[in-house]
C-alpha cells in the first residue's frame, strides 16, 4: 500500500513538473490592435494550414504589379505577432514586395498547438513559402524571408532545409538555444545543475529536436541563400557578440553582418538603416525570374 502511494505521489509529482515547465516556457498569446491599414496598406485577412491540421492567421498585402511579383514573409518572434514587423510593411510595398505577415502557432490569431517551439516556427514560415508559390501573382522564385529573434533563428533553420528560399534577413538572431536558455534561468534565479539542465533535456525531447542540431550558429553554415544578419548594438537580451559568432560560423560571403544602434525590441536605428535591407532584398528578389 506504501509502494502504491509512493508511485501516486511520484506521478503525481512529474505531472506537477511536466506543467509547470510547459506553463513557463509557454509564450503570452497577444493579438494584433493595429493592422496594415494604420500605416496605409490595403490587406487581405487569411488563414492558411499548417502542421498538426493547424491554422496560421496573417496578412497578405499584394503589389500592382502587372505579373509575377517578389515576396516576402514576416515573421515574428517569441510572444509577438504579425503587427511586430509592420513597420517594415511600408518601405518594403513601396520597393514593389507582397508581402505576407503570419502569427505562429500558439502566437497572435493562430491556432493553438501542444506547444510552440522554434522549429514549429520554422514549419510555419515554410508552410507560408508554400502558400504564396502557389498563388499565379506571386513569383515562386522570389520568396524571402525576414525574421526576428525566434523568428530569425527559424527563418535560418528554414533556409538550411529548403532551396527556395531567396534571401533570409535575420533580425536579432541568439547563437544556441542553451545560450539563450541559460541566461532566462539566471534571470528566473532557477540554477542551472541540475534544474536548468534537466528542463532543457525535457525540452528536446518534447519538441523532438537536438538543440545542436536546430541553433543557428551551426544551419548557419548551410544557409546558401543570400543573408542579411542584422542586431542591435545596444541589445541585452541577445548580446551583439552572438551575431558576430553567427556570421563567423559562415559558409561563405553570401552571408553579411548589419549592427545598428539599438535593443532587442527598438531599433533606434532601423529607421535609418531600412534602405540597407531593402536594397539587400532588391538585389537578389526585386526582378523574379519569369520561370
Amino acid at each position: 500500500m506504501l509502494a502504491l502511494l509512493g508511485l501516486v505521489a511520484t506521478i503525481g509529482l512529474l505531472a506537477g513538473l511536466r506543467w509547470a515547465i510547459h506553463r513557463s516556457l509557454a509564450p503570452e498569446r497577444i493579438v494584433e490592435t493595429r493592422t496594415p491599414a494604420d500605416v496605409g496598406l490595403s490587406h487581405q485577412g487569411i488563414t492558411f494550414p499548417t502542421e498538426n491540421g493547424k491554422s496560421l492567421f496573417g496578412w497578405f498585402i499584394p503589389t500592382s504589379r502587372v505579373g509575377r511579383s517578389p515576396a516576402v514573409v514576416l515573421l515574428h518572434g517569441w510572444g509577438g505577432n504579425a503587427e511586430t514587423l509592420l513597420p517594415l510593411a511600408q518601405p518594403l510595398h513601396e520597393a514593389g514586395f507582397a508581402l505576407l505577415f503570419i502569427d505562429a502557432r500558439c502566437h497572435g490569431q493562430s491556432d493553438e498547438d501542444t506547444f510552440a517551439s522554434m522549429p514549429r516556427f520554422a514549419e510555419d514560415l515554410g508552410h507560408a513559402i508554400d502558400w504564396l508559390k502557389q498563388r499565379d501573382d506571386i513569383a515562386p522564385h522570389a520568396i524571402a524571408a525576414i525574421g526576428h529573434s525566434v523568428g530569425a533563428a527559424a527563418s535560418l533553420l528554414a533556409a538550411s532545409r529548403r532551396d527556395d528560399i531567396a534571401a533570409v534577413v535575420s533580425i536579432a538572431a541568439f547563437t544556441h538555444p542553451v545560450t539563450m536558455m541559460r541566461r532566462w534561468f539566471a534571470a528566473k534565479g532557477i540554477p542551472y545543475m541540475p534544474v536548468g539542465m534537466l528542463m532543457l533535456r525535457y525540452v528536446e525531447w518534447v519538441i523532438g529536436h537536438r538543440f545542436d542540431d536546430i541553433a543557428p550558429i551551426n544551419t548557419i553554415r548551410r544557409v546558401h541563400c543570400p543573408t542579411l544578419l542584422i542586431h542591435g548594438g545596444e541589445d541585452s537580451t541577445v548580446p551583439v557578440s552572438e551575431a558576430h559568432a553567427i556570421h563567423a560560423a559562415r559558409s561563405g560571403d553570401h552571408v553579411q553582418l548589419k549592427v545598428v544602434a539599438g535593443s532587442h525590441d527598438d531599433y533606434a536605428d532601423l529607421d535609418r538603416e531600412l534602405p540597407v535591407l531593402v536594397d539587400f532584398l532588391l538585389k537578389i528578389v526585386g526582378t523574379p525570374k519569369t520561370s
